[in-house]
């Protein structure tokens, strides 16, 4: 596929690791799976601090600070840029879709979840950005924990998501007003309407060998959708 004919992927970090940001093994999947389909990537992250700073090592809480858009770039090699750098509407026309990774960062870091619950906040430049995808009909996944973001900012069309088969974070989606869809890891939930596309991975799975036919197949999704 020629260079200025592939389709631009936004792929949304919010830090490296699971416990504090995004979970590496997913982003990373989701990158390369996205590039197997011919898409080009643009890793996007809010020039923030993180909610807090985890050692992967112990579990134990560090007593630091970081910047999401810092550590995202261990990720994205550098190559990233801030979310709030360009308005909205602009991003939903460079940009043909959106993916966000999981990682309880997700839940922390882009939104209020992990504290709130369906009381949740989401960051509004990361708002702003997946209202103007989807006004632009440009497709949007989400990996993981990270389906609870666009069951808050789009909860009032009702829109099929899914986490897995987590009943009680299922519960709240479904309180914020989208359709939790019981999910395998292999396997990952298309809201045709909505042009969503949801996957459960680490949510369900043990190890990323089980869910990377599912972050595949959301790839797939994401670039049919983008035509």
């Amino acid at each position: 596929m020629e260079r200025n004919s592939r389709k631009r992927i936004g792929v949304v970090l919010c830090g490296a690791g699971h416990r504090d940001g995004s979970e590496i093994q997913e982003s990373v999947l989701t990158m390369l799976c996205l590039l197997e389909e011919g898409a080009d990537i643009q890793c996007l992250s809010l020039n923030k601090p993180q909610a807090n700073v985890m050692d992967h090592l112990s579990g134990a809480k560090l007593g630091e600070k970081r910047n999401m858009m810092t550590e995202s770039a261990r990720i994205a090699r550098g190559k990233i840029q801030d979310i709030a750098s360009k308005p909205a509407d602009e991003w939903a026309k460079i940009l043909d879709g959106v993916v966000l990774p999981g990682g309880f960062g997700a839940a922390l870091n882009l939104c209020t979840y992990a504290e709130r619950g369906v009381d949740m906040t989401v960051d509004e430049h990361l708002t702003k950005l997946l209202k103007s995808m989807y006004v632009a009909k440009k497709p949007i996944g989400a990996v993981c924990i990270a389906p609870v973001i666009l069951a808050k900012v789009f909860g009032e069309y009702h829109p099929k998501i899914t986490i897995g088969r987590d009943s009680e974070t299922a519960e709240k989606i479904q309180k914020m007003g989208a359709t939790h869809v019981i999910c395998g890891t292999n396997d990952s939930v298309v809201d045709e309407t909505h042009r969503l596309i949801t996957t459960p991975a680490y949510m369900l799975a043990e190890e990323m060998s089980e869910f990377h036919p599912g972050i595949r197949k959301l790839a797939q999704h994401v670039i049919r959708l983008t035509k």
